[in-house]
């Protein structure tokens, strides 16, 4: 049986998820205008599949629908991005905690393997795959809590961090950290320690927001115009420190 007789996804189903990860993976930048003729080439689809597609992407905070323009791609900024990591390390640590507690013995055993091979794309560096696996981590993590309309809240959450989390191991000491806070995570689920693993959880969502916010203003991905409206801590102290570097845009 061919793939494409197995495959049953709608096109625009697939045509969305081709862009999700050019937009996620940086191919295309925020802000960039989405041409219809251009990506209809590139994808060889027609203006409906891929119309439709746009609208999942801006039903998902990734892409924004302009009345008689098209579309473009969703800026980041900070203060977006910032408090919903701040909801995002809430849900993380509750489901830590509920999946300690609802997990049976051979679902922690797959999550280990998912685990390990994480650690073997870390071992090569290799980003992109450590990322994929990183995300079904979590994912998974929120299955084994047992409450479908948590994981359904951070599947919704997750969508409109995705391209943002994919920037959090850009420098190599925080690569090790993260994955050592992953061995972490995993021995206090496997001990079933659930106040630990929801303490961890917390702590890792709340130390990748921080390196979030940093690389985005390093690399002028948004801009620190308007951050001192919000009240997070960790973006305040990335604003500070960038503007005293001189890198605040």
């Amino acid at each position: 049986m061919t793939e494409e007789a197995v495959d049953k996804t709608p096109l625009h189903l697939k045509v969305a998820r081709i862009l999700r990860d050019k937009i996620t993976y940086g191919e295309i930048a925020p802000g960039t205008r989405l041409t219809e003729r251009v990506l209809c080439e590139e994808l060889k689809v027609s203006r409906t599949p891929l119309r439709e597609a746009l609208k999942t992407l801006a039903s998902e905070g990734l892409v924004e629908l302009l009345q008689n323009r098209g579309a473009a791609v969703t800026p980041m900024t900070l203060a977006e991005s910032a408090q919903t990591f701040e909801v995002l390390r809430v849900l993380e640590g509750l489901a830590g905690e509920l999946a300690c507690a609802r997990a049976d013995a051979a679902a922690v055993a797959d999550l280990r393997e998912l685990h390990e091979r994480m650690r073997g794309c870390y071992q090569h560096g290799d980003r992109d795959g450590y990322f994929e696996l990183n995300q079904a981590i979590h994912a998974r993590l929120f299955l084994l809590a047992g409450n479908p309309i948590l994981a359904a809240t951070h599947d919704k959450l997750n969508l409109r961090l995705r391209r943002a989390r994919y920037f959090a191991n850009v420098s190599q000491p925080r690569w090790d950290a993260a994955m050592k806070e992953h061995d972490q995570m995993m021995a206090a689920l496997e001990a079933g320690n659930g106040k630990r693993l929801r303490a961890l959880m917390e702590e890792h969502i709340h130390n990748k927001c921080d390196v979030v916010i940093g690389a985005l203003l390093s690399t002028g991905t948004v801009s620190a115009v308007g951050a001192a409206e919000t009240a997070l801590p960790a973006l305040h102290r990335r604003v500070a420190a960038a503007k005293r570097a001189g890198k605040g845009r």
